[in-house]
């Protein structure tokens, strides 16, 4: 599949291909959200996320001879942890806190990132970007509400973007070294092997059919959803995809009233609205080369 098949694809193609995959996300996250709720551990959550979406993708991600000795490479192991940690920590959040802001302030990921990037693959700082990533910050502090109201459950979705943001540079890091899509199976595999002690060592849940469903739900969404996002980036510049990441704040903004009746509080509502229009400000910045 390719999103980019013919020149000159016009850009309401790429808006409505990276939101299905953020909503595709959204989708799996609030899965995980009612698993957890209905005492599945997050760890439980997160291994049946990568050990199926393993399964299901392996044959869409095109085993390669070499492969198997390549995933003994210890940069593939700390990316895997990276994201292993992240999603494990933002299933602990949506346990307790409303899925928008769960996004929310998992949104300090990009931000994370970016200096990260110039630090460590010493890329490019851009006097407007900075100036929007700032604004945005700001965003996720109105959502966060550190040190006047942020709970348990917040920290630990600013943490997963910590990790989130961590990895994104980890994943440009190696991108010149292991094609994309095997750096998708990679994750998913070492995540179902690192995963597969602390879920046992947590308790796997007593579950019914609608149960196992939701797990179902939970690993295809997130499965899906990252897939259709490698396929997107294959073809779509990093500049013009990563501002396009934060219309999932309206996915989960819809998701969560609609299946858990929440709506966020005035001062997160208008952290999100900021974050937001920042995000979508540095893809008008990005497609005029500031």
């Amino acid at each position: 599949m390719s999103l980019n098949s013919s020149p000159g694809i016009k850009s309401g193609r790429i808006v409505g291909a990276v939101m299905l995959s953020m909503t595709l996300i959204v989708i799996g996250d609030a899965a995980g959200k009612m698993l957890t709720q209905a005492g599945a551990a997050p760890f439980f959550v997160a291994w049946t996320r990568f050990a199926l979406a393993a399964v299901l993708l392996a044959p869409l991600c095109g085993w390669q001879p070499g492969d198997l000795k390549s995933l003994t490479d210890w940069r593939l192991w700390l990316r895997a942890l990276l994201i292993i940690c992240a999603i494990s920590a933002i299933l602990t959040a949506l346990k307790t806190e409303p899925i928008a802001n769960v996004f929310g302030g998992f949104f300090i990921g990009p931000i994370v990132a970016y200096f990260l990037s110039a630090l460590v693959l010493k890329e490019r700082i851009s006097h407007t970007r900075t100036l929007l990533l700032g604004l945005s910050f700001i965003g996720v502090l109105l959502v966060v509400k550190p040190g006047f109201g942020m709970t348990t459950g917040m920290l630990f979705a600013v943490l997963a973007g910590c990790f989130h943001g961590s990895y994104l540079v980890a994943t440009r890091w190696l991108a010149g070294t292991f094609r994309p899509r095997f750096l998708l199976l990679s994750q998913l595999v070492i995540g179902g092997l690192v995963l597969l002690l602390p879920s046992l060592a947590t308790g796997w849940p007593s579950l019914d059919a609608p149960g196992y469903g939701l797990v179902v739900i939970s690993a295809l969404g997130s499965a899906f959803g990252n897939y259709l996002l490698v396929l997107i980036n294959r073809d779509t510049p990093a500049s013009i995809v990563a501002p396009l990441i934060y219309t999932q704040l309206l996915s989960a903004t819809l998701v969560g009233y609609l299946v858990f009746a929440d709506l966020p509080d005035t001062l997160s509502l208008v952290g999100l609205v900021v974050i937001m229009v920042t995000g979508l400000s540095a893809l008008w910045f990005a497609q005029r080369g500031r």
